[in-house]
C-alpha cells in the first residue's frame, strides 16, 4: 500500500514506524492514565512501560529469527539487515518480552502485577489495532490467495523487496482482520473498566479475546514462518494462541471466585470527579 510516507534524502520514514511509534505514545498515555484511575502511580506504571516495550521488540525480533530459523541459518547476515532491524518481529514475541519484564520488576518494586496488568491490556490491544495498520501498508503479515470480494492487490516493488510482500495477487487482509479485531477488544476493555469486579479481569479477558482472533486469523495467514505443527494442520501461534486463551480462562475463574474487590481510595475519588 504506502510502505514509505516520505524520503527526504538519506532520511527515509516508514509507514510501519510511524504506526509503532504512535502506538506506543498513545499506549503509554493510556497505561498512565489508566493507573491513576486505578490508585498506582502513573509516572511509575509510564516509566515501566518504556522499559517494557524496549524489552518487548528486543524479544519480538528474537522470536522471528527463531520463527525462521531455516532462512536465517542460511542467510546469517539478515539477521542484522535493514529489512530485519527495522521490522517490529512477532506480536507474541513483544506480548511476552514486555509481560517478563513487568512481572520481574513488579516482585521487584513490590508492585501489584495484576492490577499493573489491568492497566497494561487496553495497551496491548490498542498496539495491535495501530501496528496491524502498520503491517497493513507496508505489506508483511500477508493473507493467503483468496477470491472474495474484499481481497486486496500489493503493487508496491518497495514493499516485496523489504518483506517479500506477493505482487498482482489478490490476498486475505489478515492485517485488517486483526486490526478491526483488536479494534474491538479495546473497546470491550475499555466498558469493562468501569465495571471491573476482581484484579487482573481485564488481562484475562484481553488474553481470551486476543487467542481467539489470533487463532482464527492464522487460518488465513499466508506470509512465511508460520511454523507448522500436526502435518501443518495448526500453526506455532495457534498453539500459544490456545495457551493464552487457556490461561485467560483460569485466571477469570480465579478471580471471580474471589470476593468483590474493594475500589481503592484514590481511584474512587477520581471517579467521584
Amino acid at each position: 500500500m504506502h510502505p514509505v510516507l516520505f524520503k527526504i534524502g538519506p532520511i527515509t520514514l516508514h509507514t510501519y514506524g510511524m504506526m509503532l511509534a504512535a502506538a506506543v505514545l498513545l499506549g503509554l498515555w493510556l497505561a498512565r492514565r489508566n493507573a491513576y484511575e486505578d490508585g498506582l502511580d502513573g509516572d511509575r506504571v509510564w516509566n515501566l512501560g518504556v522499559y517494557a516495550v524496549l524489552s518487548g521488540l528486543v524479544v519480538a525480533k528474537v522470536w522471528l529469527v527463531l520463527a525462521m530459523w531455516d532462512y536465517f541459518v542460511a542467510n546469517p547476515r539478515e539477521i542484522f539487515a535493514l529489512s530485519t532491524l527495522q521490522s517490529g518481529g512477532t506480536f507474541y514475541g513483544g506480548v511476552l518480552g514486555a509481560l517478563v519484564l513487568v512481572i520481574f520488576y513488579a516482585r521487584f518494586a513490590k508492585l501489584p502485577f495484576l492490577p499493573l496488568a489491568d492497566a497494561y491490556a487496553p495497551c496491548a490491544a490498542l498496539g495491535a489495532m495501530l501496528g496491524r495498520i502498520g503491517c497493513f501498508s507496508a505489506g508483511c503479515c500477508y493473507g493467503k490467495p483468496t477470491e472474495v470480494a474484499w481481497g486486496i492487490t500489493f503493487t508496491s516493488e518497495y514493499a516485496s523487496n523489504l518483506v517479500g510482500t506477493p505482487l498482482h495477487v489478490r490476498l486475505h487482509p489478515t492485517q485488517l482482520y486483526d486490526s478491526f479485531a483488536a479494534a474491538g477488544i479495546l473497546v470491550v476493555l475499555l466498558l469493562m473498566r468501569r465495571r471491573k469486579r476482581f484484579p487482573g479481569q481485564l488481562w484475562a479477558m484481553f488474553m481470551m479475546l486476543y487467542g481467539l482472533m489470533r487463532f482464527t486469523t492464522e487460518f488465513f495467514r499466508g506470509d512465511p514462518g508460520r511454523t507448522e505443527l500436526f502435518g501443518g494442520a495448526l500453526s506455532l501461534m495457534q498453539v500459544v494462541s490456545v495457551a493464552l486463551m487457556v490461561s485467560g480462562v483460569w485466571l477469570w475463574r480465579r478471580g471471580a471466585a474471589q470476593p468483590v474487590a474493594q475500589v481503592p481510595p484514590t481511584a474512587a475519588k477520581r471517579r467521584a470527579h
